[in-house]
């Protein structure tokens, strides 16, 4: 099969099929690769091309934007993504996630550049990640005064573990890839410049399989294994917007707009480094 590409039309993402069992979808919505109503968007229309795919067997995620993998949640347009419905009754991106986890198909996450938030959840929610040096991990929603509602709460303690899981939601400081690999957070840190023909070769491995069998190992592993669960997703979920309703949130907000949230600079760069901030101010 000749490698075939896709721009899905009004979202960022572009689809490869580099063979009808390997595909690769890649986030590009410069400058910062936010999760707002189209990604999502175009999220579930790739899940819904995946289940039309019987022959498919692994597709990797990964980002078009160097620096970034996915910022964050697209704040601008919160209230459009969280106020959506979808036909499961589940809200759409706890619909994905689902999606991801139950599917036969495997996925991988390809991360390159900064992943906080959101970008962490939908990576956690992958199957596999793999990244190299120059990606950034960041939990900040409890620094900022709020709590993390796409399922950070319920992933990161299966794979950190609870006082890992801890230290990085509550503490809110940034961390680079080789203590996401020690912690779990990622499976293997790979050198930059081999890491899209690492993550590439894999999946070509993968996709000469026999499709009847790596769907029955993956719903075997997923059998013997912890899951996230949908209703304390919910809980987290509820608990995020009220905390975003809090008068007491309101400071912390402004001073992340004065920072330059959602723009692309320094702040978004280094946003754990910004909330020591918070810190010096009170000396």
């Amino acid at each position: 099969m000749k490698t075939y590409t896709e721009k899905l039309k009004d979202t960022p993402l572009t689809l490869t099929k580099h063979n009808e069992g390997y595909w690769r979808v890649t986030i590009t919505d410069p400058p910062l690769n936010l999760f707002g109503p189209a990604f999502l968007n175009g999220l579930e229309e790739v899940v819904r091309r995946i289940h039309d795919t019987p022959e498919l067997r692994v597709v990797v995620f990964d980002s078009g934007v160097p620096e970034f993998f996915m910022a964050h949640f697209d704040i601008a347009h919160g209230a459009e993504i969280l106020s959506r419905k979808t036909p499961s009754g589940l809200p759409p991106w706890f619909d994905v996630a689902q999606a991801l986890h139950e599917l036969p198909v495997v996925s991988i996450a390809a991360i390159r550049g900064r992943a906080r938030g959101v970008g962490i959840e939908f990576a956690a929610a992958c199957d596999i990640r793999f990244a190299s040096e120059k990606a950034i991990f960041g939990q900040f929603e409890v620094a900022s005064g709020t709590i993390p509602g796409g399922g950070s709460m319920e992933f990161l303690p299966l794979l950190l573990g609870r006082a890992r899981a801890m230290e990085f939601i509550i503490g809110g400081q940034d961390i680079e890839a080789a203590t996401a690999e020690r912690y779990g957070l990622i499976n293997r840190l790979v050198p930059d410049d081999q890491l899209d023909t690492f993550v590439h070769q894999l999946a070509l491995r993968i996709s000469h399989f026999d499709p009847v069998i790596t769907r029955q190992a993956k719903s075997m592993i997923n059998q013997r294994t912890p899951k996230a669960s949908m209703e304390h997703m919910e809980d987290s979920r509820a608990a995020f917007i009220a905390a975003n309703l809090r008068p007491e949130r309101k400071a912390v907000s402004q001073k992340m707009r004065e920072w330059g949230i959602q723009q692309d600079g320094d702040f978004e760069r280094n946003v754990g480094s910004y909330f020591d901030r918070l810190v010096e101010d009170d000396k």
